[in-house]
């Protein structure tokens, strides 16, 4: 089983011929509200890249959402994907999380996120969820919930032995001691940078892997966009080009990746095939408008 804790957010998506500059308003197109969130992406794209048959609940989501009628669509949404919801909490008087996503022609995003629900996600929901993680084989964890909260369930989940995956995203330093904690750390280059405590610029995927391998992750997966990835394992390092698509949408791109290493990892593939099923969906999410709407389901990848 794969369980992934973490945020589940109402993305409000607005197109836009280009983004707008400071003080300027400018006349979009489409709108629409589409499930997301960075957790619950991770877990919908693990449930759809596992190939798992119905019934058959591969798949678990620790979080919380708000009584609101986001909240309830946000489960559903995820129930319907065969998710375990048993511990996604609905928190009284509390909204759900959103994310306020503008799309421009080139299918680039900008993103503002309001955490709502999201941000008390606590250590004791960690804790009631500890028999569900005793169950896993793996934990998938972001940083869109708050960081003692990330920090205590990966603590536990380490603990018991689990396969731990962290991607550090939205970028923020941890504390010490976290990254030897961590199996497989899956930044993109911006959040490589600012764990390392460099500059962005200029910044070599390589460089910037072995540096956070020498503070304590054993294996570094940087995602680089359309330049593909970069990995650097406990076996070596290799770079792994990205399938060439025309991109619509970037918005969960990365968490698609994340979703198809991980639930090649967890069918029983080694790192090289489960990185290349991730580029996979991550190209083919990229052809697609939104977050959960462009996650592809195994079958489609072949």
């Amino acid at each position: 089983m794969i369980v992934v804790i973490g945020s589940i957010n109402m993305d409000l998506v607005l197109r836009v011929p280009r983004m707008p500059l400071p003080g300027e308003t400018l006349t979009g197109g489409a709108f629409r509200t589409i499930p997301g969130g960075k957790g619950a992406n991770q877990a919908v794209a693990c449930a759809r890249l596992s190939g798992q048959v119905a019934g058959a609940q591969q798949v678990a989501m620790v979080g919380c959402v708000g009584d609101d009628a986001f909240g309830a669509t946000l489960r559903a949404a995820l129930v319907g994907d065969g998710i375990i919801d048993s511990h996604i909490t609905t928190l009284p008087g509390v909204a759900s999380g959103i994310a306020s996503i503008l799309v421009d022609d080139n299918g680039q995003n900008s993103i503002v996120i309001a955490g709502g629900a999201n941000d008390l996600l606590s250590p004791a929901h960690i804790d009631a969820a500890q028999g569900l993680i005793e169950q896993a084989d793996i934990v998938v964890l972001q940083l869109e919930t708050p960081m003692a909260t990330v920090v205590h369930a990966i603590k536990l989940a380490r603990s018991m032995g689990k396969t731990v995956v962290l991607n550090p995203a939205p970028a923020a330093s941890l504390p010490d001691g976290v990254l030897e904690l961590v199996d497989y750390l899956i930044p993109n280059e911006i959040e490589a940078a600012m764990l390392a405590g460099v500059s962005p610029e200029g910044a070599d995927a390589k460089d910037l892997a072995a540096a956070l391998q020498k503070l304590g992750s054993d294996n570094v997966i940087i995602t680089l966009g359309s330049k593909g990835v970069h990995a650097a394992l406990y076996g070596g390092d290799y770079t792994f080009p990205a399938d060439v698509v025309q991109a619509v949408d970037t918005t969960a791109a990365g968490d698609t990746f994340i979703g198809g290493f991980v639930a090649g990892l967890a069918s029983g593939m080694d790192e090289a095939e489960a990185i290349q099923q991730g580029q996979r969906a991550a190209a083919w999410s990229v052809t697609k408008p939104g977050a959960q709407t462009s996650i592809p389901h195994l079958h489609e990848l072949f």
